[in-house]
């Protein structure tokens, strides 16, 4: 299985498809798979850009709303995370993960799925100690600080992830893990990022949440962006212990490093995109335990019994298959030849396919859930026989250790 693995796509979709067939032509090779590291810009219409953070002389509509509406159609299966530049009202409506559009996978804040035999796991986002231990309680329309914030790793998210004991083959983020540097040349990283220096003797370049991830999935492949360049790690996890291959990758630019194909051991074709079964039993299980407020939670103490939940899901995908809920559009698509900026597609969309999940999993919808979701909302109704407790003395660092205005320099 060859798979092609991209750095910030920007949502120029278009040249990185371009690209790889081109690839595909020269090299006389076929691509399987298209993962992407974040910065997706799932862009719909108009309205979408509102939720985008970057500055309203950076918006722009780019190509990924010509495959929302089926006027082109990926060419290659994609899986993407996100990053800290998205569609941030687009890609709620998808917290668990979905259909972006038809054969383009989006794996939700933080996720698990299988391709064929292969394990592709991702966490969207990037890392900010200020915000890690608080719940989701951004909901669109974003103001100036949710626009900010709603991208923010969350800890209840890494948590879900750190359950995870079967190998993963592939883990995604978009921000590196801290401290990946030491396992590379960082000198040669500082030749063309001269500003990473010093974030990388303060132990500040990168995502802890990511490292902690890192230690404890060991995948053999890790891939990220954000830093807009390419670097390369080995990391031996304990004397004689498995290896990960870390491999960050550019933006999609002319003469940047912004792709990198690999070639994996995988059972015969065909290849889709399938639900994973611990995953969904993670995420029923952890699902009573929603965050939504903006108080913070000790995750400690988290003990989980997961085998009669495992058994449970895997009795309802033998009833129905682990093929994804079909893609439904959900808001009307972009149009050049008029403008639907003023459309009143305010607040939260019930995603159909997130509906369809949750219905299948037998769980409440939560996404819309508005009634204390600001930051005087009440604390997080935790049940889970004491395992987690509120904790509202917790102190918040106030220190960035992820700040994008730091870590990602070239983009205002």
């Amino acid at each position: 299985m060859r798979i092609a693995v991209e750095g910030c796509m920007h949502g120029d979709l278009d040249n990185v498809y371009k690209t790889l067939q081109y690839m595909e032509q020269v090299q006389n090779i076929k691509i399987d798979l298209l993962l992407c590291c974040g910065d997706f810009q799932a862009v719909r219409n108009e309205y979408d850009l509102k939720s985008l953070n970057v500055p309203p002389k950076y918006r722009a509509m780019n190509s990924f709303w010509k495959y929302y509406s089926g006027a082109e159609i990926a060419p290659y299966p994609t899986i993407f995370i996100g990053g800290n530049h998205e569609a941030s009202n687009y890609l709620w409506e998808l917290y668990y993960g979905g259909w972006a559009a038809p054969n383009i996978y989006f794996l939700g804040v933080a996720g698990v799925v299988k391709f064929g035999n292969i394990r592709i796991g991702g966490l969207s986002g990037i890392y900010n100690a200020r915000h890690y231990r608080l719940g989701h309680y951004e909901r669109p329309p974003y103001n100036e600080d949710t626009i900010r914030s709603v991208y923010h790793v969350r800890e209840y998210d890494v948590q879900k992830l750190m359950q995870v004991e079967e190998p993963i083959d592939i883990f995604l983020s978009h921000d590196w893990p801290v401290g990946i540097t030491d396992y590379g040349n960082w000198k040669q990283l500082v030749k063309f990022k001269p500003f990473f220096e010093k974030e990388i003797q303060d132990r500040r370049l990168g995502s802890k949440a990511a490292a902690e991830l890192l230690e404890k999935l060991k995948p053999p492949y890790w891939f990220s962006a954000h830093l807009h360049c390419k670097f390369a790690a080995l990391v031996q996890h304990g004397e004689g212990g498995p290896l990960t291959k870390f491999l960050a990758l550019d933006k999609c630019l002319p003469k940047r490093k912004f792709l990198q194909v690999i070639e994996l051991e995988a059972e015969p074709g065909p290849y889709e995109i399938h639900y994973d079964e611990e995953w969904l039993a993670i995420t029923r299980r952890f699902h009573e335990i929603f965050p939504s407020t903006a108080k913070n939670a000790n995750y400690g103490n988290l003990k989980l019994q997961m085998q009669d939940c495992r058994q449970w899901v895997q009795s309802r995908l033998k009833e129905r298959g682990a093929k994804p809920f079909e893609f439904v559009q959900t808001v009307p698509c972009y149009d050049p030849s008029r403008s639907v900026s003023n459309s009143p597609l305010a607040g939260c969309n019930r995603n159909p396919q997130t509906e369809s999940l949750l219905k299948f999993l037998e769980l409440p919808y939560l996404l819309d859930d508005i009634s204390e979701s600001g930051p005087s909302g009440s604390s997080i109704p935790f049940s889970d026989s004491g395992s987690f407790v509120n904790s509202e003395d917790i102190q918040i660092d106030d220190i960035d250790d992820g700040d994008e205005e730091t870590a990602e320099p070239e983009d205002a």
